[in-house]
């Protein structure tokens, strides 16, 4: 949740000082620094994003919204979607046969 509102409050401090700059509004000094660390902060997102856009084909997910998901979260999509784990939603997916057929086993016999 933190990197959502940082990269959206990023995004929003660089609309604000492009605007600034058309409009020629003196921007504190001060401020740079911050200006600095928020592009590179939106910059790397960015690539991540489009690492993840590229290789979301291969791995079943949808790559449009993998790459804004990941843009939004930053490295942890990335992890996300690299991960070989092993563990996978069809891994706990399981049929109303297989249920019954495991309670019968592990039900006593009433015969």
């Amino acid at each position: 949740m933190l990197s959502i509102f940082l990269i959206t409050g990023a995004i929003g401090l660089e609309i604000w000082n492009i605007y600034a700059v058309i409009n020629e509004i003196i921007v504190p000094r001060s401020l740079q620094p911050i200006f600095w660390i928020e592009r590179f902060a939106v910059i790397t997102h960015l690539i991540e994003g489009l690492i993840a856009s590229f290789f979301a084909h291969s791995k079943k997910k949808i790559p449009i919204i993998y790459g804004v998901y990941t843009f939004f979260v930053g490295t942890i999509g990335l992890l996300e979607l690299f991960d070989d784990s092993g563990v996978s939603e069809e891994r706990y997916l399981v049929s109303s046969e297989d249920v019954a057929s495991e309670l019968q086993e592990q039900s006593p016999d009433d015969n």
